[in-house]
């Protein structure tokens, strides 16, 4: 069996997962603030799609990270870490990016304000898996 190949896989596969938990999580927020909204005969924003939309990104990151696992020279049990732990962080990021945007779903449709402070720590949660993707694909030279 080789151990690195299975970590291309697992890499891509974890933080998959991790985005589509936070889509769902912050999904239905957007859902749920929609349904406030026309309740209340507002205008439901559009805008709400970004939160929900967001932790997609941690799945490209995966796979931008497996595409360089499938050239790298390393050692398949290293390969099988840095998958394994790339994955995780990436998926986590996503799940926590998820409910932040549901946060900022639910504060954006009730008061109509504040989008670039709720989209920011949105951007923040994003961050880690961007360090977890850079730092990894360094690792592996």
């Amino acid at each position: 069996m080789n151990w690195g190949l299975l970590a291309t896989a697992m890499t891509m596969g974890i933080a998959a997962i991790g985005s589509a938990i936070g889509i769902g999580i912050a999904g239905q927020a957007a859902i749920g603030a929609w349904k406030k909204c026309y309740l209340g005969n507002k205008a439901a924003p559009f805008i709400l799609t970004v939160f929900a939309g967001a932790p997609l990104t941690q799945t490209i990151y995966g796979f931008l990270l497996m595409q360089q696992m499938k050239t790298a020279n390393a050692d398949p049990a290293f390969m099988l870490g840095i998958g394994i732990m790339s994955g995780i962080v990436m998926a986590f990021s996503a799940v926590v990016q998820g409910k932040a945007g549901a946060a900022g779903a639910d504060a954006l449709a009730e008061t109509g304000k504040g989008f670039s402070q709720y989209i920011t720590v949105v951007g923040l949660c994003e961050t880690v898996a961007l360090f977890a993707l850079v730092f990894s694909m360094v690792a592996l030279g």
